[in-house]
């Protein structure tokens, strides 16, 4: 976690305006994507592909997808189960081999 002081510093070195600009091309050229950092960082936690958290999830690959790229968002019970994955993958490893 930085210091506030660090956060002072980042933040007087970026030019905000042009972040959103260009944040704004980009979704009016459909190159903007959201993705889910949940998902994501489940994901990377257990260093699994997609179709292999898709098949620990208990979801099919294309719904793993959509999460990622921000085009469904999980619901509830799916959102606690990556949370678990993030906190404690060897619990998630136990309960959902693949």
């Amino acid at each position: 976690m930085k210091t506030e002081k660090e956060l002072l510093e980042r933040d007087a070195k970026r030019d905000i305006g042009k972040e959103l600009l260009t944040a704004v091309r980009q979704m009016k050229t459909g190159q903007g994507r959201v993705v889910y950092p949940t998902v994501a960082t489940a994901r990377a936690t257990l260093g699994l592909s997609q179709a292999q958290f898709a098949a620990m999830m208990g979801v099919s690959l294309r719904t793993l997808q959509e999460w990622e790229q921000g085009r469904r968002k999980p619901s509830g019970a799916a959102q606690t189960l990556l949370a678990v994955a993030i906190r404690h993958p060897k619990v998630l490893r136990e309960l959902a081999p693949i």
